[in-house]
């Protein structure tokens, strides 16, 4: 039975998309409120899609009660644009995260899943052509809640219902590349692996206070040792 429950972030961490989900969702939120403009300082990482289409649906001058009714319709024209640009487009598999992942999903006292702001849909339609989809056995998706730090525990019961385990503190194990993903599980004082393949550097993650930070997980076994440990 498994007695270890390790729930990767996907964008930064276990994948590069090149922007294509950046360039979907303006897309989306063009045709369904109408509005588009400059990103300016705003960023993609550690957010939801759901808080990402009504941040930039008001960001560029929706007003703000229409933006709640529609927020479904724009994730569904996402989704569709996603599949283009990921057709289209190019999806490169972090360093040393197909090792990483494979010895883990082989590891009885694993369970593997995803914990990521991105849809269901979203998350299938990236990682579908990395091969990596089939590997996890559990998730928490931003379709879920809107508010990222509700995702763990949703993840945690997803894991429980599936091998009966009551997963606590350091049995779990967040790894991402942003801020929001070292500080989601904290109140649950679960184990945080920060990476720096995003937008936020080593130092940057390290002064947050995970239990283990890497440039990347090209040594991926000193990752695996650091998971397991």
């Amino acid at each position: 039975m498994p007695s270890r429950l390790v729930l990767f972030d996907i964008d930064g961490t276990l994948i590069d998309g090149h922007g294509i989900g950046g360039r979907a969702v303006c897309r989306a939120v063009f045709e369904t409120y109408g509005v588009h403009g400059e990103l300016g300082d705003y960023s993609f990482h550690g957010r939801t899609d759901p808080a990402i289409v009504r941040d930039l649906a008001v960001l560029w001058g929706s007003p703000e009660d229409r933006v709640g009714p529609l927020v479904f319709e724009c994730l569904r024209r996402y989704t569709t644009h996603l599949q283009e640009e990921v057709t289209f487009g190019r999806i490169d598999v972090l360093p040393g995260v197909r090792e990483l992942v494979s010895a883990l999903a082989a590891e009885p006292q694993v369970l593997l899943g995803l914990l990521t702001g991105n849809v269901e849909v979203g998350a299938r339609t990236k990682l579908a052509p990395t091969g990596l989809w089939p590997l996890f056995a559990v998730a928490a998706y931003g379709s879920d809640s809107p508010r990222r730090s509700d995702l763990p525990a949703v993840a945690i019961a997803r894991a429980e219902y599936v091998c009966g385990h009551r997963f606590v503190d350091k049995e779990i194990v967040i790894i991402g590349d942003t801020p929001a993903d070292v500080a989601c599980g904290g109140h649950l004082g679960v184990k945080a692996v920060a990476v720096a393949t995003g937008r936020h550097s080593r130092e940057e993650l390290a002064a947050l206070g995970p239990d283990h930070v890497f440039a990347d997980l090209s040594d991926w076994r000193a990752a695996l040792a650091a998971i397991m440990a």
